[in-house]
């Protein structure tokens, strides 16, 4: 199948989803932005989610993604999507579930401006095997991807995520600071504590249960 013929044209020449919903001028001022991880901050994390019966919001995201869209935020979700490489799922079963979440975002009044999601895997096999891609976090490919279609301020921007790469992922992008919450796999063991080691002078980090509240804590509106 050419995913590209059938589906469009999301899936780049480095095998990263780049989806792109409220396309902007690249040569207009970088804004900040409100970058998101998928599984365990706007859904609830199952483990590899690739059916769509599956899909069910995080009380409140929607509502906090809404906010930000009202503030004229740019939301961008940043997803490692292993699972790809490791052949539980592909792009396929990866866009259903996809359209699926936009539409339970929408019918709440929220939507995102881009969606981007990388396959690699350490342990995977075929292509998408690499032992760190630049693209998978902690690495900031995506990120740096994004501020580059959307015209993003990085050092401005903020991420919320459930794990330490994460916030690692937007302390090497160059971002201002990371939400770390309690949702997903937050609560596993070392994970805020390790998300909170990457606070230092030029990089902020904070902490909540969820997403819900995160407006209030992200110096976003300062920007």
């Amino acid at each position: 199948m050419n995913f590209a013929t059938e589906f469009g044209p999301f899936v780049r020449a480095d095998g990263v989803w780049s989806q792109i919903m409220c396309p902007v001028d690249r040569g207009q001022r970088p804004r900040p932005a409100l970058f998101l991880d998928r599984d365990g901050v706007i859904n609830e994390d199952v483990g590899y989610l690739h059916h769509t019966e599956e899909v069910r919001l995080v009380p409140g995201a929607a509502e906090a993604i809404a906010g930000a869209n009202r503030l004229g935020f740019p939301v961008v979700v940043v997803t490692n999507q292993g699972g790809i490489g490791l052949g539980y799922f592909g792009w396929a079963e990866f866009a259903a579930v996809q359209d699926r979440l936009l539409e339970l975002l929408a019918a709440k009044g929220a939507h995102v401006d881009g969606v981007f999601a990388s396959p690699y895997h350490p342990r995977a096999t075929g292509p998408y095997a690499h032992p760190s891609h630049p693209s998978r976090k902690p690495n900031p490919g995506m990120l740096l991807a994004a501020a580059d279609w959307l015209a993003i301020d990085l050092g401005r921007s903020w991420i919320v995520g459930d794990h330490a790469r994460d916030i690692e992922s937007a302390k090497k992008a160059g971002l201002a600071g990371g939400m770390h919450v309690l949702s997903g796999h937050g609560g596993e063991d070392g994970q805020r504590e390790s998300a909170l080691a990457f606070a230092d002078d030029g990089f902020r980090v904070v902490t909540g249960t969820s997403i819900v509240g995160a407006l209030r804590v992200l110096p976003l509106y300062r920007a």
